[in-house]
Order: C-alpha cells, then sequence, then structure tokens
C-alpha cells in the first residue's frame, strides 16, 4: 500500500534520472507505434511510410518530447527545492498523460480538417478517453520500469557504513577504528574508504560531494566524487554524520564549539583550519538535541 503522503525517493526526481526516463520513453513509444501503428485501429493516423501522415506524426512527436522533457525538468526543479510526495508525483504524471491525450485530440481533430486524417465521425471525446488509454500504456509502462530500475539501482549504489570487525590483523584495533565510511560513486564504484574518526564534514558542490578529513600524519585533505548528499544523509542515518545544512553534513564527533551568533548557531570543528559552518533553521532543532546528550566537561 502506498503512503500517498511519503516523501518522494530522491533517486527518481534527479537530473540525470528524469533525463534517462525521458530518453527511454521516448524510445519506447517510438518502438510500439512503429509495431503497432500498422495492425492497430487506434493508431489510425500515425504514418511509418512515406506519406502526408509522417510529418505530421513526427510533428506530434516532436512536440510530446519537448513537453514532457519540460515537464520533466520543472519536477528536477521542484525537487531541489522542496520534497515531492508520493501523490504529487502521481498527479504529476496523469496532468502529463491527460495533456498528451488532449493535443493528440487536437491533432486528430485538425488533421481532419487538413484532409489528412480520417477519424471516421468520431467525437472528441472518444478520441480523448481512446488516446488516454493509449497514453496509460506508452508513457506509464516505461516510467513504471524506469522507477523499478533507478529504486534497484539506488540500493545497490546506496553509499554504505560498514563494520570491519571481522578483519584479521595484526594492530591492535580499538573499537572505535573498526567503523569505516565507504562511499560509492553513482555508478557503484568504491572510491573511498576512511575511517569515521579521521572524518570531519562533507560538502555539497551541485552533483558532486567533497569529503574532508584528515589522513595519517594528521593533514587536512579532501576527495570529491559523484554522489547525492541526500544519499548520504539517508544512508548514514544512524550514525555520527548528521545534516546541518543543505550544503553541509558533519561528524557530530569531531565538534568543538557550538555558538550562536546575530544570523543563528555555527559549528567549529576541531580542525582548527576548518572555517565555521553554519546551521540552517531547518536542521537547527536536530543538531542542538545531539549537541545536548553530549557529556559534560
Amino acid at each position: 500500500m502506498i503512503n500517498w503522503g511519503k516523501k518522494l525517493p530522491t533517486y527518481l526526481v534527479g537530473d540525470y534520472q528524469l533525463t534517462a526516463t525521458v530518453i527511454f520513453t521516448a524510445l519506447f513509444a517510438v518502438l510500439f507505434t512503429v509495431l503497432c501503428a500498422p495492425f492497430h485501429q487506434d493508431f489510425a493516423w500515425f504514418a511509418i511510410g512515406a506519406t502526408k501522415g509522417l510529418g505530421f506524426t513526427a510533428i506530434f512527436f516532436l512536440i510530446v518530447l519537448i513537453l514532457v522533457s519540460i515537464s520533466k525538468r520543472t519536477m528536477c526543479v521542484t525537487g531541489r527545492r522542496r520534497t515531492l510526495t508520493y501523490a504529487e508525483y502521481i498527479i504529476w504524471n496523469i496532468l502529463e498523460i491527460i495533456v498528451i491525450s488532449a493535443l493528440y485530440t487536437f491533432f486528430t481533430m485538425e488533421g481532419e480538417k487538413l484532409g489528412i486524417i480520417d477519424s471516421f465521425g468520431e467525437a472528441p471525446i472518444s478520441m480523448f478517453i481512446r488516446a488516454m488509454e493509449q497514453c496509460i500504456i506508452i508513457i506509464g509502462v516505461p516510467y513504471l520500469i524506469s522507477g523499478m530500475y533507478f529504486a534497484l539501482m539506488d540500493k545497490n549504489n546506496t553509499i554504505r557504513l560498514m563494520n570491519y570487525s571481522t578483519v584479521v590483523s595484526d594492530e591492535i584495533v580499538v573499537p572505535k577504528d573498526e567503523k569505516k565510511i565507504t562511499l560509492f560513486d553513482n555508478s557503484g564504484a568504491l572510491k573511498l574508504s576512511i575511517r569515521s574518526s579521521s572524518l570531519f564534514y562533507i560538502e555539497s558542490d551541485d552533483n558532486y560531494i567533497i569529503v574532508w578529513y584528515t589522513d595519517g600524519q594528521d593533514m587536512l585533505k579532501k576527495y570529491m566524487l559523484r554522489c547525492r548528499l541526500k544519499t548520504i544523509e539517508e544512508s548514514f542515518a544512524d550514525s555520527s554524520l548528521v545534516r546541518c545544512h543543505r550544503k553541509y553534513i558533519v561528524n557530530t564527533e569531531k565538534i568543538k564549539v557550538l555558538r550562536k551568533e546575530k544570523d543563528g548557531y555555527i559549528l567549529e570543528l576541531e580542525n582548527e583550519s576548518i572555517p565555521p559552518i553554519s546551521i540552517s533553521k531547518t536542521y537547527e532543532e536536530k543538531i542542538l538535541s545531539i549537541i545536548h546528550q553530549f557529556p559534560a566537561d
């Protein structure tokens, strides 16, 4: 059962995911039409051969592709500003189908006036309903397949927090050092594995993240990889890594000072070369509740 008010996973509204969905849907629609148009009455005016209807069909598909691309781009931008719900996502896609069906009805009526199409006296409302039925297949099916594919990819490619307690070593390892933070990029490739105690904070840089950590000589280093900060937030929900700003996730074990200033709270970490990190209003309550759990000096 779908919880309609539940927040939509970010992997469904990412720039890459939506672009791939549009391309896959376009290819699916063309293939479906090529295979079905010659044998199905519902595609009566879709022409594949060298006829007047071919240009009419091509224009229709081009306009639909542009409309869907604009719609998905708007969805992507909206998803960055605020988290969409399942209900909003489904309604959005249904509206796309309605608009495309209305466009099909308009093209059919205009094509009949131009003598390109013969609708055999079919009423506009009948055309619209028939178009809706076909759009649910041509658009709904690839949307569903794409969603399932990216859900699987998100599970496989997500950043994981791994425990190396079973690793055999000749060194004495304290429990805290057993925890490793293993970072994978969007393609699922392992990019960085560091101790939790070495990581200070993670910074968002558009579609990339910058991981700030110290090496074996306590020198501050940075590592950039293609990944979403939201993925980290979700993957490390039960760890010491906590979101404090739309651009930052901090390791709460590295917090040295929490200071209240005119524009809000800021954090100072244990490494003096790291500039103060702001806490946005959205995450202020969560950070303060974590700080209050720290033992008093």
